[in-house]
């Protein structure tokens, strides 16, 4: 059984169908003192399921993902939990897929190649919610 985190720590759900890209972030979040990751999701579907049962701060989605797609678990994760800080990641730079993560009701939207600094930074604006 692991440690407890932190009454102060972020947790954070990280979602990609990418699983080795997912292991990466989950490490290079990790790193960071105020963040956790409490779980892996690999689909939309689970996205869903594990934020129901964990509760996370913050949700880090792939907009493009098998069993339902990341917008659409942006939009049902924001009715479901509206608090929740919500992070569209995409390798997909079409301005028109980020203004619909972001009418779905993502908080922000970073594309992978240029987005560890600002997913941090985003993910520390967690703690303001």
């Amino acid at each position: 059984m692991s440690p407890a985190p932190d009454i102060g720590t972020i947790r954070v759900l990280l979602a990609d169908d990418d699983k080795r890209y997912a292991a990466a972030l989950r490490l290079l979040i990790e790193e960071q003192p105020e963040l956790t990751v409490v779980a892996l999701a690999f689909d939309g579907l689970e996205t869903l399921e594990l934020a129901d049962q964990l509760e996370p701060d913050a949700v880090v989605v792939d907009l493009h993902m098998p069993n339902m797609d990341g917008v659409t678990a942006i939009r049902k994760l924001r009715e479901a939990h509206p608090l929740v800080c919500l992070i569209a990641l995409t390798g997909d730079e079409s301005p028109a897929i980020h203004e619909e993560a972001t009418r779905a009701g993502a908080d922000g939207v970073l594309v992978k190649g240029q987005m560890l600094e600002a997913l941090v930074e985003r993910l520390r604006k967690a703690r303001e919610r």
